[in-house]
């Protein structure tokens, strides 16, 4: 199990850092730290500090979450948009402690929202990603962004093609592609294999985004794990799990499935 732990972020809000630390440190957990408007309203950058140094003397690797509820980066209403960057850059801003190896962010498409917006959210969004990719290169990190909505790659690869950017990479969320994509893996991989910087790995049953232990829905591990392998990249890898018991049976099942020389 150690093997593993040593592979893999592991999903945990800032605001409960102070119930789970000790836990973290003691399993040798890498954390992805999520940093909700809360947090970020009402952060103490001392304990902040503190706390990353903690994580720092016991030689664990972090990645960050950046907020996303209400954000809209790709917003065609400017102030909206600038408000959603400005959010996002408070998160960016606390690598200065943490050292981060990515940035989880969400773009935030959706065909449902923004009908016919295609070019539209891609102009808008190309400001925002710009302007955040110049913080992130100022703190020498790199943001990864993550499918949501998105039924296909397609926009999501306009997205990468015009950043032209190595401080930017793909997050491919699993149980977001089960519960909202219309487009078989393999197009995913062709169109932003090349792209491709992390996992989020969690499951459902292609309903709604349930966050349940990985191999405990109906996502098609198997097969993903096959088009891993081909595209031959080595990308960071966090369990996104929203229990401690499910962190643990998501663990369990992946050395279980022999996935683990895959990550």
């Amino acid at each position: 199990m150690q093997e593993v732990f040593s592979k893999v972020q592991v999903h945990i809000p800032y605001h409960l850092l102070p119930q789970y630390q000790e836990m973290l440190v003691g399993k040798r957990l890498n954390p992805e730290i999520y940093f909700s408007q809360y947090a970020l309203k009402n952060m103490d950058m001392e304990k902040c500090r503190e706390t990353a140094k903690i994580f720092a003397d016991h030689g664990l690797k972090v990645t960050f979450h950046a907020p996303f509820m209400d954000l809209r980066p790709g917003a065609l209403d400017d102030k909206i948009r600038k408000v959603s960057v400005h959010r996002m850059k408070q998160a960016i801003e606390l690598a200065r402690y943490f050292q981060p190896l990515r940035i989880v962010c969400h773009p935030m498409f959706d065909d449902r929202y923004y009908v016919d917006c295609d070019d539209l959210w891609l102009e808008a969004s190309l400001k925002s990603w710009r302007e955040l990719i110049d913080a992130a290169k100022a703190h020498d990190t790199i943001l990864s962004l993550e499918n949501v909505y998105d039924k296909g790659p397609h926009l999501l690869r306009r997205l990468f093609d015009a950043l032209d950017s190595d401080r930017v990479c793909f997050c491919f969320d699993t149980g977001h592609y089960n519960a909202y994509a219309q487009t078989p893996l393999n197009v995913w991989f062709e169109e932003l294999g090349k792209y491709l910087g992390q996992l989020h790995l969690h499951d459902n049953f292609g309903e709604r985004d349930e966050h349940l232990p990985v191999g405990e829905g109906n996502f098609p591990f198997g097969k993903f794990f096959e088009e891993l392998k081909k595209n031959g990249s080595r990308p960071v890898v966090t369990l996104e799990a929203h229990a401690q018991e499910e962190l643990f049976k998501s663990l369990d099942n992946i050395i279980k499935m022999d996935f683990i020389d895959c990550i």
